[in-house]
């Protein structure tokens, strides 16, 4: 039987044909080791069409995400990262509810060093909502740059 790192640490997803999970819940996340375990860097992961669905309306929901983190002893492979993201398609919740919950997860799992979420949501009934979660304060010496996303400014 696998213990718990070990299944943490081998893809399930890599090099296979694999459908997209029918919802988050579902969604399986991989981890490998890191590769500069021991080395402080950044590891930015951007998701300019992440899609949700609307709890009260049914109707689609459209953001920008930017996840920034410091990994310890693993990384998330991005293939399963793209798989869990899309499974929310079909997911229905409010726009702080997916973005702290994505990041609240990917903390649980992977326990890096440290880890942020910037969801800049696209306008539903012309607000845009921008929501931002971090794990704890950001290691000293860690490099962090911008997320790089522009406040949204409409037709102006």
């Amino acid at each position: 039987m696998e213990s718990n790192l070990e299944k943490k640490t081998s893809p399930a997803f890599l090099g296979k044909d694999t459908p997209l999970p029918s919802s988050p819940e579902e969604a399986q996340l991989d981890y490998v080791p890191n590769p500069r375990a021991g080395e402080l860097f950044l590891v930015r992961f951007a998701v300019p069409e992440f899609t949700s669905l609307c709890p009260v309306t049914s109707q689609p929901d459209f953001a920008h995400l930017v996840i920034d983190y410091a990994p310890d002893k693993t990384i998330v492979e991005s293939k399963s990262l793209k798989l869990f993201l899309g499974s929310f398609r079909n997911h229905s919740g409010f726009h702080e509810d997916v973005t702290v919950g994505i990041g609240q997860r990917l903390q649980q799992e992977m326990s890096p060093l440290w880890l942020r979420i910037g969801g800049y949501w696209y306008p539903r009934g012309g607000i845009p909502i921008d929501v931002f979660w971090q794990s704890k304060s950001p290691p000293h010496e860690l490099w962090l740059p911008e997320q790089g996303v522009a406040p949204y400014r409409g037709r102006g």
